[in-house]
């Protein structure tokens, strides 16, 4: 599992031209772009939330569980594209969509388990994702 996560002061996903989720907290949250890969379960996911949610990376070294931050999630299997030959990415790292949203959404029931404010995109969906990056702070997040 990777996660791109992204300090940021506002963030939404738009479908079809609806808001599908959206955060604005009074300071900072975070969106947390998800790829899912073929050896992830239940287990990497509780892991993941775990780190996200405990990661100091807002103000004064602060983490979303000191200051309740709003977490955005939006998955994103292009994390896992394999760029090292030619011009066309390769997806065979990404799992596939049967496999790869339950663990999304695993994800994301951890981080709520955690007290985490969850807002999400639309698993497959064309999304638009508008956010306002803090900093900017941009981190790729993986477990050892």
């Amino acid at each position: 599992m990777r996660v791109l996560v992204q300090r940021v002061t506002s963030a939404r996903v738009v479908v079809e031209g609806d808001v599908v989720g959206e955060i604005a907290p009074a300071g900072q949250g975070l969106l947390a772009l998800v790829g899912i890969t073929h050896t992830d379960d239940a287990d990497v996911a509780a892991r993941m939330a775990e780190k996200l949610w405990r990661l100091r990376i807002l103000d004064g070294e602060r983490s979303a569980a000191d200051v309740a931050a709003p977490i955005l999630v939006v998955s994103q299997f292009t994390l896992y594209a394999d760029t090292a030959k030619g011009r066309r990415p390769s997806w065979n790292a990404a799992a596939p969509g049967a496999v790869a949203e339950p663990l999304v959404d695993a994800m994301c029931d951890a981080l709520r388990g955690l007290g985490a404010d969850v807002e999400t995109g639309v698993f497959g969906a064309d999304m638009k994702v508008e956010l306002v990056n803090d900093g900017p702070v941009t981190l790729l997040l993986e477990l050892s």
